[in-house]
């Protein structure tokens, strides 16, 4: 199986996990319109998930799956360096995993404090390239928390994280993705989508209806045209919040990963090196 998932580090059935699953197509066939040798990637389904317990039992239970995910997979190493915490990736995330939310917030935020204006947050190698959040970052979006809550399913489930953890299960691959660099590339830096009802706008309808046609015409570095149903993209431009959207910009970015499964170094399309320590964005 294939999917993309749009995550959330606290689930309700109102803000929901969503995955997007899909199946690559063959080449070739969309050339007149996106490029010779244009691949396709089809949605076949979206789930959603109310809580983080089911959805690390659907993780469990399917037998076999890539998956991109919307969450960073590690820490930035000048950020665990600073805080003596263990340099290998497996210890680390077992350490991270034993804090409570509060404390992270409490030890992020200490650390932010005693940096300069402009500096406050440390990054990982691959936030440049990929235009994404530090993975310390505890609000707006709160993805430290995301990390803490969504990395223990994926070794609950023994996937293998490629470049920094091998798994139990050889068939279970978790990519880290990044559905604002897909979309930035399609639409620029409009925004598609909000969590607040006053921001759901016609302008931000557009952007989404801009961006779904380009994923359907290819229009992408990724050489890859989404196919959709009717009644798919109903549901992706009709969902204001944006999370199907982005759950179905992972699932393009793990096939592109997919696709390269083969590729030199860890797979999947990542550097021959990255730090093993911060791990790497798919596509980035």
């Amino acid at each position: 199986m294939l999917f993309g998932c749009d995550f959330s580090s606290a689930p309700t059935p109102r803000k929901p996990i969503v995955v997007a699953i899909g199946e690559i197509g063959e080449t070739g066939a969309v050339g007149e319109l996106a490029g010779a040798g244009t691949g396709s990637v089809t949605l076949t389904g979206l789930q959603r998930f109310a809580t983080l317990e089911a959805w690390g039992r659907w993780l469990r239970d399917t037998p076999a799956w890539v998956g991109g995910f919307d969450f960073p997979f590690s820490l930035p190493r000048e950020l665990v360096e600073h805080l003596k915490w263990p340099l290998e990736w497996a210890p680390l995330m077992a350490h991270y995993a034993s804090l409570s939310r509060v404390e992270i917030r409490e030890t992020f935020a200490a650390f932010c404090a005693a940096r300069p204006v402009g500096g406050k947050f440390a990054h990982r190698a691959a936030d440049a390239p990929a235009g994404s959040s530090p993975s310390m970052k505890w609000v707006n979006p709160p993805v430290a928390f995301m990390l803490h809550a969504g990395v223990p399913p994926l070794l609950a489930a023994g996937a293998s994280l490629p470049g920094l953890h091998v798994g139990g299960r050889d068939d279970r691959v978790a990519l880290e993705a990044y559905p604002g660099l897909l979309a930035r590339e399609l639409i620029g830096r409009r925004s598609y989508k909000s969590d607040d009802l006053a921001k759901q706008t016609p302008e931000r309808l557009a952007a989404r209806t801009d961006l779904v046609a380009a994923l359907e015409a290819g229009a992408t570095r990724l050489g890859l045209r989404l196919r959709l149903s009717a009644g798919q993209r109903a549901e992706l431009l009709a969902d204001a919040r944006g999370d199907h959207l982005d759950a179905v910009l992972c699932l393009v970015q793990a096939a592109w990963g997919l696709e390269r499964a083969a590729s030199p170094g860890p797979g999947y399309g990542l550097p021959v090196q990255f730090d093993p320590l911060e791990g790497w964005i798919v596509t980035a």
